[in-house]
């Protein structure tokens, strides 16, 4: 199923009262189904999106595997059941015109022999409608209830994962996030950000370095968090200049100063390419400047001859991850417009996702860049998730290039995922 679908699946998981991913094919089966099902008569159920409806037959893609061609029976039944409910008791019935293309559906029914299509005696739809509603309600839930960070601690035993969170001045604050034993981890794919392709996981998979998200809630002294809902993978950094560009293979290469080694990493459709305007970028070093020790050199100064040099005969700085933000558009918590938080703080990574968007022909050779991008496969590489330009004062202000990590802010809008 494509990735549209899946986060349909993962958006109805939670409407049905479960805790997330995976669950929607558990929640659907648990309606209960017609008084007519017989051990005689075995019933097969297909849960899907609808994908293209032909007179009485309904192409269904569901969350794994083939395409299911689903004919509905002359005596079938068919139900909307509202968002919340998981009852059919509840439940409107409808006409198979009332049906459209993005409805998530349940069908219920006799299977061919090779499983390729089902007889359907029952369809219990969710519209897309109810769909895009539940979404603005967990992206809201998200932006209120969401904490993310680098992982600096794990203790499987007592439940807890410690997350450090970057402060604009470059100092490091830490906020412990317990779980409990209703709390749902998932772990991100290596090559994917986006939650419908995260996989359940335990808290033992956990490791130092990895990238955290958590919904949950903030203790009265905002040093603890009770999450409900984690999800975590490594998700390098990076801070340099640009090599080389290949717009038409969609790759770049950065060269990274603490490894003297190039990066190459891929660009595709859902990477997210910014530049930060020089006013923007100017501030935040002169924050970084006031942080640091006198006389103390900037990443670009520091970097060694040996490095890769840009128009300016500099080099660029890579470092540990540092704070993210998430919970819709920065996940340290909710933000609003221009980078306020609620509550009069600043989030400045929500600041970040509102710089003006670029595409790839806009980076040129010797452009400075921080880059927040996937683990990546031996066979596939790394992909940029986000991408910033326009960091030459920043990463001229950073001794190390770790404060310039806060440029890659963890985003993937209001759920975790690159639907987001």
């Amino acid at each position: 199923m494509n990735a549209k679908n899946a986060v349909i699946a993962t958006l109805l998981s939670s409407v049905m009262g479960t805790a997330g991913l995976g669950f929607l094919p558990v929640c659907l089966a648990s309606v209960p189904g017609r008084a007519q099902d017989t051990a005689q008569t075995p019933i097969a159920k297909r849960i899907g999106t609808i994908k293209a409806i032909n007179g009485n037959t309904i192409t269904l893609a569901p969350e794994s595997g083939p395409e299911t061609a689903v004919t509905v029976q002359p005596n079938a039944r068919l139900l909307r059941l509202a968002p919340g409910e998981k009852d059919l008791k509840n439940a409107t019935p409808v006409q198979l015109q009332d049906l459209q293309v993005g409805d998530t559906i349940r069908a219920r029914g006799q299977a061919s022999d090779d499983g390729k299509s089902i007889a359907a005696l029952e369809i219990v739809v969710i519209t897309r409608s109810a769909v895009q509603a539940v979404s603005e309600q967990m992206r809201q839930d998200w932006q209120k209830r969401g904490i993310g960070g680098p992982v600096s601690a794990v203790d499987p035993t007592a439940g807890t994962v410690t997350i450090s969170i970057l402060s604009l001045g470059g100092k490091s604050r830490t906020i412990v996030v317990r779980t409990s034993k209703g709390t749902v981890i998932r772990r991100y794919a290596p090559d994917s950000p986006k939650s419908e392709d995260a996989k359940l996981s335990t808290l033992q998979e956990v490791q130092v370095g990895d990238q955290l998200r958590a919904r949950g809630n903030r203790s009265a002294e905002g040093d603890e968090f009770a999450a409900e809902e984690i999800f975590t993978g490594a998700f390098p950094r990076f801070a340099g200049l640009i090599k080389s560009v290949d717009a038409s293979a969609g790759t770049i290469s950065i060269q990274d100063v603490v490894s003297k080694k190039p990066v190459q990493l891929r660009i595709t459709a859902d990477s997210q390419l910014h530049k930060i305007p020089a006013e923007l970028a100017q501030r935040f070093a002169m924050r970084l400047k006031s942080a640091m020790p006198p006389g103390t050199p900037g990443a670009l100064a520091s970097a060694s001859s040996s490095s890769v040099s840009g128009a300016n005969g500099q080099a660029a700085s890579s470092g540990p991850p540092a704070g993210i933000g998430q919970g819709g558009g920065g996940m340290a918590g909710g933000g609003t417009a221009g980078g306020a938080r609620p509550g009069g703080g600043f989030d400045f990574q929500r600041l970040l996702d509102q710089t003006p968007a670029v595409a790839l022909t806009d980076l040129h050779k010797g452009d400075a860049v921080a880059v927040l991008a996937t683990q990546g496969t031996p066979s596939g590489g790394s992909t940029v998730i986000k991408l910033f330009s326009g960091v030459e004062p920043i990463l001229e202000a950073a001794p190390n290039g770790s404060q310039a990590m806060m440029l890659a802010p963890w985003s993937l809008g209001g759920a975790p995922s690159g639907d987001q």
